[in-house]
């Protein structure tokens, strides 16, 4: 059995982050999203992966390599445009040949992983499995329509009137009959091959197309307030270890790893927190489910609920929560200047002014 990572997309919510870098690579808990995905797949025993790459094709190899770091073998699939998931597993063609697969999308993050799903899917072998959850905005998110016995008998991409709340996780589990399946649909109304339309096709032609619900957590970590959702999730694993030096004046509260290299002097960090390596907290207050990652500073400051990435410094600045500083991004007080009213009243004029 082989996977499919698809990572090529242009990562439009999560901007301006993804001007500069792939939306798979954004780091969680200090990680990048994608390596959770690969470990995933590892960890299910699949051992060769294709990763379906765009524009940031580059930034992705130098990332992952060659997947030995994570005791995989992975060979790289340029894609010229995103157009569609489906067209993703026709490019693959060649790397997949005749195996089943799990298509797993690069940017999705399920806690438990996927071991149970792939050992359950080797053993019936049905022609597609895919996983559903249920959520508030389905029209957000391919939708399934299931029969009173369970079974899948429609899916819808985006609907306008959705037939149910189950969403499709970015997870798919797939024998060859999916490849006759994308040769046999037309783009959509966006102009992509959608996956949707390759699983109905297989519906329509009676072949057998299972479904799991999920209860446990799934994001797609497509904008901020899901990768910082994630964060949190991820970060209440966290086990307290201090690689790097606190001085005597500082206090370390709860589950709170300083990786090796960082100082923290003068300051109080709440976790769960993790400190990057080579980073200086100084006159701080770090609060609960932020991630600082590597050579960042931040002196005289507060955070809480955020993500900083690499180089980042923050330095004066009274309260940030709730935010994701991008790399070597620089933020200080804004300027003082005097307060002053002009004013140009008439006679009889009644003005209240807030000091």
């Amino acid at each position: 059995m082989k996977a499919l990572i698809l990572s090529g997309g242009a990562g439009t919510r999560l901007r301006p982050i993804t001007h500069t870098s792939a939306k798979q690579l954004v780091p969680v808990a200090n990680k990048p999203v994608l390596f959770y995905g690969i470990e995933a797949i590892a960890d299910a025993g699949i051992t060769e992966i294709g990763i379906v790459v765009g524009d940031t094709a580059a930034e992705i190899r130098e990332a992952v390599g060659d997947g030995s770091r994570f005791g995989v073998k992975v060979t790289y699939i340029p894609q010229d445009a995103p157009l569609g998931l489906a067209h993703a597993v026709l490019i693959a063609k060649d790397f997949l040949g005749d195996d089943d697969f799990v298509m797993y999308l690069g940017d999705n993050f399920i806690v438990g992983g996927i071991t149970g799903l792939v050992e359950g899917f080797r053993s019936d072998r049905p022609a597609a499995q895919i996983l559903l959850t249920k959520v508030p905005n389905p029209t957000s998110f391919g939708v399934a329509e299931l029969d009173a016995g369970g079974r899948v008998v429609a899916l819808e991409e985006k609907p306008k009137v959705p037939k149910s709340d189950l969403a499709l996780v970015g997870v798919y589990l797939f024998t060859p009959a999916i490849h006759e399946a994308v040769r046999s649909i037309e783009p959509s109304g966006r102009g992509e091959l959608e996956i949707t339309h390759a699983i109905q096709w297989l519906i329509d032609e009676k072949r057998d197309v299972r479904s799991t619900t999920i209860s446990g957590y799934w994001k797609d970590t497509g904008n901020v307030t899901d990768m910082l959702e994630v964060n949190r999730s991820v970060l209440e694993t966290v086990e307290p270890v201090i690689e790097g030096t606190v001085d005597e004046a500082s206090e370390i509260i709860g589950r709170v790893r300083v990786e090796a290299g960082a100082q923290v002097t003068g300051s109080r960090i709440v976790g769960p927190a993790i400190i990057g390596a080579n980073t200086v907290i100084s006159d701080a207050y770090v609060g609960p489910f932020t991630s600082v990652s590597e050579g960042c500073r931040i002196e005289d400051s507060e955070i809480e609920y955020s993500i900083v990435l690499r180089g980042a410094s923050i330095t004066g600045v009274r309260r940030v929560e709730a935010s994701l500083i991008g790399r070597d991004v620089e933020v200080t007080p804004a300027p003082r200047n005097p307060a002053a009213h002009r004013l140009v009243l008439g006679d009889h004029s009644k003005v209240q002014i807030s000091s």
